[in-house]
Parts: structure tokens; C-alpha cells; sequence
């Protein structure tokens, strides 16, 4: 089961994902696309061409987990600015106003202390 929290890495994958695709093709975009390993707590976060239906995928340690979520009205907005290149790292904040459909160009994040990744 996805649990969105600071601990845990969340990569969106830029380019459209075919919303068919499963615990296999997803993590074989991972591994052949990304040239990326599946990690423990690492989430992989992919859209459809439309940005109505979102998939992320995680390693759960003994198998893979997959949330799925697809909306009924509307479209999903991507952080403003990151979509250079193949994937790019997310905010916990970030993810959870994708999914409840927060308008990410006009939040304005206020200044906060943060701990570096691996300490």
C-alpha cells in the first residue's frame, strides 16, 4: 500500500506511460529506461497522455506494490518546470497535491529548514 511520507524518494517519469502497462512494464521502464535499480521505499511515478490516470509503483521488499489512481473529471497538473529530461525527483508535498488536485503554479511554498536525503 503507497504511504506518502518524507522518507521516501518519489520519481516522476516525464515522458506519457501507457495507462495498460503493470507491475512489469512499469519496472521494466525503470530498469531499461532509467537505468535505475527498483529500491526499498523508492516510488516511481508514471502519467498518461491525457494526465487523467496515474500509476506509481513501489519494491515492497517481498513484491512489488502498485497505486492506481484515475480520475473521473479533470486532469492531473505536474510540478511547473521539471520536465527536462527523463525523470525527475518529487516532494512528498509535491505528490500530494498532485493527487488531490492542488494547482502546483500558483502554491507558493514558504522557506523551511530540511534534512539532507541519508541522514
Amino acid at each position: 500500500m503507497l504511504q506518502i511520507n518524507n522518507g521516501t524518494r518519489y520519481w516522476l517519469y516525464h515522458p506519457f506511460a501507457d495507462a495498460r502497462l503493470s507491475f512489469d512494464g512499469l519496472s521494466g521502464i525503470v530498469t531499461n529506461e532509467l537505468k535505475m535499480e527498483m529500491a526499498l521505499n523508492d516510488v516511481f511515478i508514471f502519467l498518461n497522455k491525457r494526465q487523467t490516470h496515474l500509476k506509481a509503483v513501489q519494491w515492497e521488499g517481498d513484491g512489488f506494490g502498485l497505486y492506481y489512481k484515475r480520475l473521473e473529471k479533470g486532469s492531473f497538473e505536474l510540478p511547473y518546470g521539471i520536465m527536462a529530461g527523463t525523470h525527475s525527483i518529487i516532494t512528498s508535498k509535491q505528490l500530494m497535491m498532485i493527487l488531490q488536485g492542488v494547482s502546483l503554479k500558483k502554491a507558493v511554498f514558504r522557506k523551511r529548514y530540511t534534512m539532507p536525503m541519508g541522514t
